[in-house]
This record gives C-alpha cells, structure tokens and sequence, in this order.
C-alpha cells in the first residue's frame, strides 16, 4: 500500500461532459450552470469538466455562463473543457468562453495513434507540443487525457512510457489515465497506476474509471491504494455506456476504506443526485448505494430490533452523513420491532395487543403487494383498531376537474377543514395541476395558511399491473422544514394524485 493515512485526493467530476454522454442525456444551458454552481460550491469538488469544444452553439453558451459566473466568485480555475489536437480550433473555442483550463484528448495507446489518426508517435507528439504552445500563448492551463490508456497499457506500454517521457518537462499540469473502455479490473489497475509512478514519480496523475464490468468503484480503490493523486467521478455515475464511477460512492470508499480526505460536502449528495436524476431524466436504482431509495430503509424486523439493541445493524454509511434518514419498511417482512420504530417516530403508543393486530394487518397488505408508507400507518391503526379517534379532519366533498384541446385544464372543489366547507375553482397547466391552485387559493387565501411544497411527483403501474389496472402515485413534498411522502392508489391517475394529496393535508393539519 502506497498511500498512507490522510493522504489528500483531488476530487473531477465529469457529470457535464462525458455525464452527458449517457445514452438520451442532454443538459440546456440554464441547467448546466445550476448543476455546475451545485458542484462547486454545494458539493465543493475540486474541479468540473463542463463540456466538449466545438459541440454546438447550445454547448458553447453554457460553458460561457458557467466561465461567466466561475470569474464572478473566483473558481473559473476549477473550470475545465474537453479539447482535441486540432490545431488551434478548440483552443480558440474554449479562450472564446472565457475558460482558463483545457483537457487536451491525445492517444493513449498505439493502436488508437496508428489506426485512428494515422500518425507516428513522433507526428502526434508534434501536433501536441504546437497545442501546448498555443495554449501558453492564450494563457490556458493544459491536461492532457491519454485516451485508451489502459489498453496502451495493456498492448503498447513502451508506447505510453514514450509518449509520457517526451512530455514530461512541458507544462502539462496533470496526466489523466482513463481506462476507456472499461476493460480493467482492480489488479491491472493497481499494476499499471504502480508503473506509471514508477516511471514518473513527479508527475501528477488522475484515474478516470468506466464501469463497463462493473468494477469502477473497485478500481478507484485500486488507483487510489496504488498512488494516484485524483480521481475522474459523475453523479449517479452517468456516462457513455455503462457509466463512470458515480461520486456518492467514491466519497465513501476513500473516507471509511483508505481514510483519505477530500472537499466534498456528503450532506449535499443526495439533493445533487436528486437534481441529476430531474435534469437528467435516468431513474437512480432503488438499491444504488449512498442515493438508491432503499438502501438506508430496513425491511427484516430483526434488524430494527437489532437496532433498538445497541445499533446492531448499523455500519458507518450513516444516512445523515448524506442528508439522508433510516427508515424501517413496513410489509410481509416486518415484524413488532419495525411497527414499534414508525409508530414512536410518528409518536403513537400503542398496547402489546394492538400492536399485534397492526402487524398482521401490515403482513396481510404485503402478502398482495401492496405498499405500505409510514404515512399509511395511522390509518391501518384507524382501521384496525376502530377506536373513537376523530374521522379525518381534512375531506374532499366533491370536485369536477376538464380539459380541451385548446383550452387550459380547470377545476372546481369543495373541501371540509375542520368542519367548514370551502370552494374554489382554478385553472392549471394539467387537471392535477388545476385541483392544486384550488385547494392552494382555500389554504392561502381562506385559511391564511401555507401550502406545502410539492418537491417530486412519480407515476407507475404497481408490478404486474397493465395500462387498465391501477396507477400509483407518490408525491414527495415539503413542509416547515420537513418531508413528507404520500402515496395514492387508483385507476385514473388524477385521482391517485388527489388522493394522496388530502393524505398530506391531513398529516400535516393542526
């Protein structure tokens, strides 16, 4: 092991360049500049690669305002483009945008310089020295990509080491070795970082990773543990084919496995992987370590009575270390221990027979697949129990919502709140869309009270289910500084939405 406790690692994130390589993956400029504001200042990654030169207009006004407002808080630094050995055709395009930084793509094995460009070594490494020079005169700091490195590793070592060797003196401030096409695993990976370092130990380099065997995250581990100074990531792991090396777990790996140290402020992955997965339109995985929306969520009852026993189910992968919270699921698996962990976090007490009852309830709803939320609880309790417990305080009377071609969607409602009867009708930019501005106007302007704020919206077909049957609808929202999550089941999905809607009108009524 070459790198002792505490070493520092310099932390690129490519989400906006080769993130946007993903397969149906396409930032607009506004976008691109949130998410590059997020990274830096948010996330505090060292360093982002926005863009490709020479793309499009599109590509070339987003790197402009990111260039823009970097200068303005002094980060423009941290700002880097993808360029190509062109000549002076990308440098040009990049100085137009205001960046300071290019990551010059050059040919990392013989048989991309042979095949591809047709060229020596010698021919490109000329092409290369006229790019840096050029560089210099426009004031651009230059790294260079070895492109197909591990492969040139792999085949052409003689060529990597040659290549490195005539540009060792110049003013390259990093090497960056990507392993292109994904073909290394950990102890090629940790061989060819060791010879690289071997070659030039003065020299800074980074490792960029694709998961095409799955085993990006291993041979971060691998390139970290063999010396490398930095490390190539994107949120969710976005990227061409089967991805990069996703951020939230890189955090993780150097942190609790090789105790290294970076900039990154974990309590904002999840809101940035969040924002990604809008913007970006790819679904994170339910089970994707650190972001998946199931991965700090319990489902045995055994574990959450271990939990109550000194934490005996708990790793360091705490949730709040990434704005995240444990959760304990409620289904045909759970038994008394995860009942009794949602009952006190929603402070319910119940007795040991009632508690019984609850859980065959829960176990039976699992049995048909049904999902079970911690916000469905206090009403099985209701519904098991039949207590005197007052019926729900907030209820839908009636409601007629329409669309037209042509014609912006409207609806009308009529909703109790504590005993009083209220309507209002409105217009929206879809029916669901219209119910809210109605039942928003009776919060707002009737009752004097906020209205939550509705922060995603999600639609499915429950497993197995067809085009006819039953449509789910899950809408997360936020409240005076909370989050809540309520689902709504039925076959036409406005309904669904609406009546998870009065779900959370209830939670949340004093």
């Amino acid at each position: 092991m070459n790198r002792p406790n505490g070493s520092v690692i310099e932390i690129m994130d490519t989400t906006l360049r080769d993130g946007e390589q993903t397969n149906g993956v396409s930032f607009v400029p506004h976008e691109k500049l949130i998410v590059a504001r997020m990274l830096l200042q948010d996330l505090n990654v060292d360093r982002i690669e926005v863009a490709s030169a020479r793309v499009s207009d599109g590509e070339k006004e987003a790197v402009t305002n990111i260039c823009r407002w970097a200068q303005q808080v002094n980060m423009l630094d941290r700002v880097e483009v993808l360029g190509f050995v062109d000549g002076k055709t990308s440098l040009d395009w990049i100085n137009e945008c205001g960046c300071k930084n290019i990551n010059l793509l050059c040919k990392g094995s013989e048989r991309h310089c042979k095949y591809q460009l047709k060229k020596t070594l010698e021919e490109h490494l000329a092409d290369i020295r006229n790019s840096l020079e050029y560089a210099d005169q426009l004031g651009i700091s230059v790294n260079v990509y070895l492109e197909d490195w591990s492969n040139g590793m792999k085949n052409s070592p003689e060529y990597v080491h040659d290549f490195v060797d005539a540009l060792k003196d110049s003013k390259i401030k990093r090497f960056m070795l990507p392993d292109t096409l994904g073909i290394l695993n950990p102890m090629q990976t940790s061989e060819y970082i060791s010879k690289m370092i071997e070659w030039f130990p003065n020299l800074n380099f980074d490792f960029h990773a694709h998961n095409d065997y799955d085993l990006a995250i291993s041979n971060v581990f691998a390139a970290v543990l063999a010396g490398c100074k930095g490390i190539h990531t994107s949120i969710n792991g976005l990227g061409e084919r089967a991805g990069n090396a996703p951020l939230s777990s890189v955090q993780a790996i150097l942190k609790d496995h090789l105790n290294c140290v970076t900039g990154i402020c974990e309590g904002k992955l999840n809101d940035v992987s969040r924002l990604i997965e809008s913007y970006s339109g790819i679904a994170v995985p339910a089970n994707k370590p650190i972001i998946g929306e199931n991965v700090f969520t319990q489902v045995a009852g055994v574990h959450a009575d271990g939990d109550n026993k000194h934490n005996l189910y708990c790793n360091d992968l705490a949730p709040e270390r990434f704005g995240r919270k444990r959760e304990y699921a409620l289904g045909k698996n759970s038994g008394k221990a995860n009942i009794l962990k949602n009952l006190e976090e929603l402070g319910l007490e119940l007795t040991p027979e009632q508690t019984r009852r609850v859980t065959e309830r829960i176990i039976e709803l699992g049995d048909k697949k049904q999902i079970v939320t911690q916000d469905d609880l206090p009403y099985i309790v209701n519904d098991v129990l039949k207590h005197t417990a007052p019926d729900d305080k907030v209820r839908l009377l009636s409601y007629m919502v329409s669309t037209a071609y042509g014609l912006k969607p409207m609806a009308s409602v009529k909703l109790e709140v504590n005993g009083e009867i209220y309507e209002e009708s409105a217009m929206g930019d879809g029916t669901y869309d219209a119910f809210v501005h109605c039942v928003r106007h009776i919060y707002r302007d009737r009752l004097q009270r906020t209205f939550p704020w509705l922060t995603n919206y999600v639609v499915n077909i429950p497993p197995g289910g067809r085009t006819d049957a039953l449509v789910q609808t899950t809408i997360s929202w936020t409240y005076e500084g909370k989050s809540y999550r309520t689902r709504g089941l039925d076959a036409d999905q406005t309904e669904a939405a609406i009546k998870a809607t009065i779900k959370m009108l209830n939670i949340i009524n004093e």
